[in-house]
């Protein structure tokens, strides 16, 4: 065989492997089934974003051979893949959800055993025409009732199935000095490159990521309760509203849920990233805050807050005793720009009254409506299989469930993407004890839609998996900074951040001390 023809045929060779996964030839004589198959993961009848990346799955059926056949009315032929493992080629899966916006694509599973293909009920997935931000960022941990041996932080692509970790807290694991890595949160989208998350215990503090740019600083002061727990990043300013708790786990001895997770005692505060002062906002002993989310004016701090009686002897056991008692409603305080300082607060849902606890408020990035977690008690709603997802339109003042996204098990921690068409959020709703994150179109009509879960590349990756995926974030633009140059950073000592007083607009120290400066602070800070 001359040279030529060897290469050639080395070529063609490597075609029919690369090739080998996919068939063109759809059975034409198989008989119909009257239900759809059993596939690994089942996300029949979900809205799918037309930029998502392919939907593998796994034929949870017994047979001898397998085709699927993707198709929509504009690409009949579609794409036609063979073998239980279902992988989707990426480019054929790009063009032919391109041609499907706004319409249905359906998938036809054949199976054949005992030389006869059967065919199963054909899954139909509408296609929006509005597409998902394409990063997500997700802690992953082993679930764990005592430690945090094995923790990373995550960056995900929803185009594709490449993930990137950001940070790995076992870089820094000295004879079991671990450190707990919580809550990565950007500004706008991190739009502009600028997030945040905390590292607690070994070489503790709040990193904060501008561009490729990467520093470390305590917020704990003297005058506050912790170091920032829960972020919100202001829309614009370079501030971040942040809640700081005293968090400590509780066991329980005879309920289902082995576990509760509770605040003795949590406040506001106001981070201001140039400057590097802490304010608080409006420290309170008899009320427990938390979760603080801004609308996207800028205009408004949302948070959720719990009224306890002031007895400091008897508080731990009151708590504890009455755990599922405890009540957290929503409140918000207007934000005054030109002042930079905090009005009244205003009981926004009274989750009380109806015998419910709500979490993570969430406003809608057009300002219309307000995403919260609701469940019979508490604030840690990640342990409450109670805990569904609700909506209070800010209009009409109609709060109501989101029946087509919610389950029988837990759903909790959630965020909107940029354009306002898409909730990610974390849920139980496979197993009851590993937490995912599924993707639910919310339309404009403020009702929410089945979600789907995201695309793994094997349609069994979670079932090999021994890991919870939580605190889910959308970002449009991908974080900078390599894992070297962000471990570089923690490895070194934090910025004390100091305590400059009260927020609030009618406390006399920020009279004295705040709104002096704010005209100036306000103008420095805008192009930041």
């Amino acid at each position: 065989m001359k040279k030529t023809q060897r290469i050639l045929f080395a070529l063609s060779l490597l075609g029919a492997f690369a090739l080998g996964g996919c068939t063109p030839t759809v059975p034409a004589d198989a008989t119909k089934e009257a239900r759809m198959a059993r596939v690994l993961p089942d996300n029949h009848d979900a809205v799918l974003p037309p930029n998502v990346a392919p939907m593998n799955f796994m034929v949870q059926e017994e047979g001898d051979a397998y085709i699927t056949h993707i198709y929509s009315d504009a690409n009949r032929e579609g794409i036609v893949c063979e073998g239980k493992d279902v992988d989707i080629p990426m480019k054929e899966w790009k063009d032919l959800l391109f041609a499907t916006k706004g319409k249905t694509l359906y998938t036809d599973v054949f199976v054949k055993h005992d030389g006869q293909w059967h065919q199963y009920q054909t899954i139909a997935n509408p296609i929006a025409t509005e597409d998902i931000d394409p990063y997500i960022t997700y802690r992953l941990i082993p679930p764990s009732y005592e430690g945090y041996g094995t923790l990373a932080l995550c960056q995900r692509d929803m185009t594709s199935f490449d993930e990137r970790v950001l940070y790995d807290n076992r870089l820094y694991d000295r004879e079991g000095n671990g450190q707990c890595v919580n809550c990565h949160v950007s500004q706008d989208y991190n739009l502009h490159g600028r997030s945040q998350f905390h590292v607690r215990q070994e070489l503790g503090g709040t990193v904060l990521i501008h561009g490729g740019q990467v520093t470390k600083v305590d917020l704990k002061t003297d005058s506050t309760l912790s170091a920032g727990v829960y972020p919100a990043w202001h829309p614009t300013l370079p501030l971040i509203a942040y809640s700081v708790n005293k968090t400590y786990q509780v066991f329980h001895t005879k309920d289902v849920q082995k576990i509760e997770v509770m605040d003795f005692a949590s406040d506001l505060i106001l981070y201001d990233v140039v400057t590097n002062r802490v304010f608080d906002i409006g420290r309170q002993a008899d009320e427990l805050e938390s979760f603080p989310a801004w609308t996207p004016d800028g205009k408004t701090l949302y948070y959720v807050s719990a009224h306890v009686d002031e007895d400091a002897d008897s508080l731990v056991d009151r708590l504890v005793g009455g755990y599922n008692q405890l009540h957290y409603d929503i409140y918000r305080r207007s934000f005054d720009l030109p002042t930079l300082t905090f009005g009244e607060r205003e009981l926004v849902f009274d989750a009380s009254a109806v015998g419910k606890s709500a979490a993570f408020p969430r406003v809608s990035p057009d300002g219309k409506y307000l995403l919260f977690a609701l469940s019979d008690y508490g604030q840690f709603h990640i342990w409450h299989r109670s805990s569904d997802l609700y909506v209070k339109d800010l209009a009409s003042g109609e709060v109501y469930a989101l029946d087509q996204a919610n389950s029988p098990n837990t759903e909790s921690y959630h965020s909107w993407s940029s354009n306002g068409r898409w909730i990610l959020f974390s849920s139980r709703r496979d197993d009851g004890s590993y937490t995912r994150l599924y993707v639910s179109y919310y339309d404009k009509k403020g009702k929410a839609h089945t979600p789907f879960l995201i695309p793994q590349r094997h349609g069994d990756t979670y079932q090999r998996q021994f890991v919870s995926y939580n605190v889910p974030e959308w970002l449009i633009q991908p974080v900078e900074p390599s894992l070297r140059e962000v471990a570089h950073a923690i490895g070194k000592p934090a910025t004390p951040a100091q305590y400059a007083g009260s927020a609030l607009h009618n406390d006399a120290t920020v009279q004295g001390k705040r709104v002096g400066e704010a005209a100036t602070d306000a103008v420095k800070m805008l192009p930041y």
